[in-house]
């Protein structure tokens, strides 16, 4: 039977993927056929039992695809409804919450910790000169807590009782707070004691109910004893040339660092989410968190890295500049422009999740292997995709300002001078070249080029600037324009070039 809660969440889902879902082209079979190359290689290189892919652009999902086994005994084949672990990629959802209070007034990011969880207001910190931990510090990992991948994954089944006393006896610091990002398991079980006291419903519960529910992923959830048995995909590590089952862990206060269990067709309801939040525009906010608050999720803390994209995912050699937002990594790659990504390593898991928001693009890989990273298949995937030409960056939109700044500039190239739009020049702009310097810079350019109709339109890089090419009689002029920060319309830098062949 459909509740109205969930019946409100599929159509809220409907609302923002049926926006763009006509825009969405069906993957092609041989690009189809690519990627699940990809993947099932990667698999059998990497030893790992099974895994599900899938892909989502514009708010559908088009492609999704299991390969390999839930288990090794049954040998039950993976499909788009096999629930898998998804460990740290499970933050995103806790950094979501934190920001949803946020916007409820609940809580201020820029608070000391201490405010939300009294067990923090005792602690000891590394100098007299430390600054608290405030609850930013803790969703950009800058809190100063050592990093504890190993550890914390075994701590995911402890209790409330348990994490309480954790937090009272205090834990030593890598560093001080707010001058360094190191990941920590810890920082964001913090946040989801947070939620827990802030919401005033256990963070599992809020989760589900503020999140989950909504976007009807209703297969998604934390007590992995309660999902089917025969949907589960069970966790392995390869060890001795074999698969050794690994434990199943309960559902505890770690939870809120790695302990969501999904599907493919429930994770794609998750990304298909996120992915609405861009671009910014006007229509009705119908998700269960602000358009605007999702965006914030790429905010990143101020500690940039710079590294190699690795040799195994191929094209050129790529030089990506990282920093962690708030649950995401936030990469700059010189092939795929903006990409938010994550990973899951957890005792039995891997998974690896690729949103390119520009492009309206998605890319997730779930796997049933300890630490299995799927990060070169996802990329590959994401490669192969562009090299389609299937994925560009949505076009900006042309702004008012660049439609007017534009008809100034086609004006002052066909009146060869700039005196005719001095009402529209800012203050700066005659102070950097004065009128004759102009129209003698534009009959020589004018002279080179022949006539030039200026009939293509200008392509906008914001709403206050752009870029234009006219195709004139003996070759091309390129040209720019840049709006000043002023309320009415002013240009404060124009430039015309010949094009270099």
């Amino acid at each position: 039977m459909t509740t109205p809660i969930k019946a409100f969440g599929l159509a809220v889902l409907a609302l923002f993927a049926g926006r763009v879902a006509a825009q969405a082209q069906p993957l092609d079979a041989a690009t189809g056929t690519k990627i699940e190359t990809i993947m099932e290689q990667w698999r059998l290189d990497a030893h790992v039992p099974g895994l599900v892919y899938g892909v989502v652009k514009d708010g559908r999902l088009i492609a999704v695809k299991g390969l390999g086994i839930q288990d090794v005994t049954s040998k039950r084949p993976v499909d788009a409804d096999s629930l898998f672990r998804i460990a740290s990629m499970s933050k995103a959802f806790t950094a979501l919450a934190i920001l949803k209070l946020r916007d409820e007034g609940k809580l201020s990011l820029d608070a000391p910790a201490e405010t939300y969880v009294p067990e923090l207001r005792g602690w000891t910190y590394p100098t007299k000169d430390s600054r608290k931990i405030r609850v930013r510090d803790l969703l950009n990992h800058a809190a100063g807590f050592v990093t504890d991948d190993p550890w914390g994954d075994r701590h995911q089944p402890i209790s409330e009782g348990e994490f309480t006393r954790m937090l009272k006896a205090g834990v030593p610091f890598s560093r001080q707070p707010g001058i360094g990002m190191e990941y920590s398991n810890f920082g964001f079980a913090t946040l989801g004691r947070i939620v827990t006291n802030v919401s005033g419903k256990r963070y599992q519960d809020y989760i589900r109910d503020t999140i989950m529910t909504p976007l009807g992923m209703a297969s998604t959830g934390y007590d992995i004893f309660k999902s089917p048995t025969e949907r589960r995909a069970i966790g392995y590590r390869w060890q001795d040339d074999g698969w050794v089952r690994e434990p199943d862990m309960a559902d505890g206060v770690f939870g809120a660092m790695g302990g969501v269990q999904t599907s493919a067709n429930d994770y794609a309801r998750w990304v298909t989410f996120l992915l609405s939040a861009w671009p910014p525009r006007d229509e009705a906010d119908a998700g269960p968190v602000q358009r605007a608050t999702v965006r914030e999720i790429v905010e990143g803390s101020n500690f940039p890295a710079g590294g190699m994209r690795a040799a195994a995912i191929g094209g050129a050699p790529c030089r990506q500049a990282r920093t962690y937002a708030m649950g995401w990594y936030v990469l700059d790659d010189c092939d795929l422009g903006r990409v938010l990504m994550h990973g899951g390593g957890y005792p039995g898991y891997g998974s690896r999740v690729l949103l390119m928001p520009d492009k309206g693009l998605g890319i997730f890989v779930l796997s049933n292997k300890t630490y299995a990273g799927p990060t070169t298949p996802a990329f590959k995937a994401a490669l192969a995709l562009l090299a389609t030409g299937a994925i560009p960056d949505r076009a900006i939109p042309v702004s008012k300002g660049v439609t007017q700044g534009y008809e100034i500039a086609r004006a002052i190239w066909a009146a060869g001078s700039v005196s005719g739009a001095r009402g529209s020049l800012a203050i700066n702009f005659l102070m950097d070249r004065d009128e004759p310097h102009w129209a003698r810079e534009l009959a020589r350019l004018k002279a080179q080029v022949g006539a030039c109709p200026a009939t293509e339109g200008p392509t906008p890089t914001t709403a206050m600037q752009a870029s234009f090419s006219w195709t004139c009689e003996h070759g091309r002029i390129e040209g720019s324009l840049l709006l000043a920060p002023e309320p009415t319309l002013q240009l404060q830098a124009l430039d015309f070039s010949i094009a270099q062949p």
